[in-house]
């Protein structure tokens, strides 16, 4: 089976073989251009292709839109001693732009430790295949390599997701590694040394704070920057856009895309409801108990068109979205109904005609 029709076959694919065709025009570009060990693109590429431009005549597409400087900083830091920590409220791309930084790196974003109340040590560090640890003793042929571990043979990134929701003892086990650069196997007797071009990124979620609260010891070794929400509705409208388009593309959706305004319709929603406060700053609103974030926008419109394709005519009607809004702010059944309704009456029904189907299909859901 040929490379392309394997791609095609898969649900999700990682973000170097996503954006294959960009990473080898941006290589091919950068021939000349020094390189930090272990990276396969110079600094000014890797920002190239997160932040979009041109390149042999092509576009690239931008993986993360914002704050430029933000990106600069997140790329010079990977440069340095100091690994890398991405925080923000749900939604603001933090896994996004992990990935997509260790793909344009290093080619391989697949060297990841997703964080959760069950993470142990073993899997930051190693651990052994029982039945031939039992059988022979340690041996080489016994360790189970983690990504860290094998990100420091390979000298390349190892991607640590939702770092906060593991237990702080957990969390911990990286300040030795990420101080020493090593990985000791006392088993073995001997130690790992971190190979150039070796670093992490970590994600956290500023909602999980007071779930496992990182030490200073281990805040101290990372640089920290701080992913804000999209600063307007225009950039935030971008954003949902592309990635709709993208995902729907990957799912094969039947469905037309929504048209802009649309999409700038749920963003508004959203908008409101996260802040509190209407567009035109005049009324203020309760938030929902729930996230109401730009992925969720995302996931909410992708859902709609998949209800389009399989039940419509494929073009998403003011029902589709009515669905989705209901799920996505209606968390918490007795707290969220009424904050819902209340938004529905005061600001979505004075909005006029071109609101009035949205209006009358979430009343109608919402009953």
């Amino acid at each position: 089976m040929a490379n392309s029709d394997k791609k095609q076959d898969v649900l999700r694919l990682p973000a170097e073989l996503l954006y294959e065709h960009e990473l080898n025009l941006l290589k091919e570009e950068d021939k000349k251009e020094e390189k930090p060990a272990g990276w396969q693109l110079s600094p000014k590429a890797v920002f190239k292709f997160i932040a979009g431009g041109k390149s042999g005549g092509a576009e690239i597409t931008p993986k993360y839109i914002g704050h430029n400087r933000l990106v600069e900083i997140a790329i010079a830091t990977l440069l340095t001693d100091r690994s890398l920590l991405l925080i923000g409220e749900p939604g603001t791309a933090k896994s996004w732009l992990s990935e997509n930084l260790t793909a344009a790196v290093c080619g391989d974003s697949a060297k990841v430790i997703q964080g959760t109340a069950g993470t142990t040590e073993e899997q930051i560090r190693y651990s052994w295949n029982y039945a031939m640890l039992i059988a022979n003793g340690p041996s080489n042929e016994a360790l189970i390599k983690s990504p860290i571990y094998r990100a420091m043979e390979s000298g390349s990134i190892a991607r640590f997701e939702e770092i906060s929701r593991c237990a702080s003892e957990v969390q911990d086990a990286l300040i030795s590694i990420m101080s020493e650069k090593t990985i000791s196997i006392p088993e073995l007797g001997r130690e790992i040394p971190a190979r150039r071009g070796f670093s992490i990124i970590a994600t956290a979620n500023t909602r999980d704070r007071g779930v496992n609260d990182m030490s200073a010891a281990l805040k101290r070794r990372f640089n920290i920057i701080v992913l804000p929400s999209p600063a307007s509705l225009e950039t935030e409208v971008s954003i949902v856009s592309r990635r709709v388009a993208e995902i729907s593309g990957s799912y094969r959706l039947k469905a037309h895309l929504p048209a802009n305004d649309v999409i700038e319709k749920i963003v508004t929603v959203f908008r409101e409801l996260r802040k509190g406060v209407t567009t035109d700053e005049k009324q203020k609103l309760k938030s929902p108990s729930g996230v109401i974030s730009t992925a969720e926008a995302i996931s909410l419109i992708t859902n709609s068109m998949a209800l389009a394709a399989s039940f419509g005519n494929g073009s998403v009607s003011d029902e589709d979205l009515a669905a989705g809004l209901q799920g996505a702010v209606v968390k918490d059944e007795d707290k969220d109904k009424l904050v819902w309704k209340e938004y529905l009456e005061n600001v979505m029904k004075k909005r006029g005609a071109a609101w009035r189907g949205l209006y009358n299909s979430c009343s109608e859901m919402n009953r």
